[in-house]
């Protein structure tokens, strides 16, 4: 079913600058689907992937759990590193299905696509290390 819906999903990607079209499904804990498309701009940075697409649909509705993400393109192409690391702050074993135009598919997950992602745990571990122990305070002079 996901990759129908990103099937579908995928002739409203604006790619007018790649003709790369993009189309996702991303199923929600709720049960929801969310599609997405990539988006071109002419100034390039400004794109935005379908795989982010889906996600901030989901996310601006109050989801925050995904089960899968179905991405099909042209020749079946992964989520970019961009994309990798946006899913991995909602995931690690969110499932991941690489599709192509004719059907054929691979599965994988998220942390498999991004092995040592940079998670929110990993972050708040690196401010745990650099946030030195407290000290207690000295009492100002004249202060009790």
């Amino acid at each position: 079913m996901l990759i129908e819906v990103a099937s579908h999903a995928r002739k409203y990607a604006h790619a007018p600058y790649s003709r790369y079209r993009v189309g996702s499904a991303l199923l929600a804990a709720s049960g929801h689907v969310y599609s997405g498309v990539n988006v071109e701009n002419a100034s390039y940075g400004l794109a935005i992937c379908s795989e982010r697409t889906a996600y901030v649909k989901a996310i601006s509705e109050g989801e925050c759990e995904f089960i899968a993400i179905a991405v099909v393109t042209d020749n079946g192409g992964a989520p970019c590193g961009a994309c990798r690391q946006f899913m991995s702050e909602f995931g690690l074993d969110t499932i991941v299905i690489q599709a192509d135009v004719h059907g054929h598919y691979t599965l994988t997950t998220v942390g498999e696509l991004l092995p040592d992602a940079f998670t929110p745990a990993k972050l708040a571990e690196a401010k745990r290390r650099r946030t030195p122990p407290s000290r207690p305070r000295r009492a100002a002079p004249g202060t009790p």
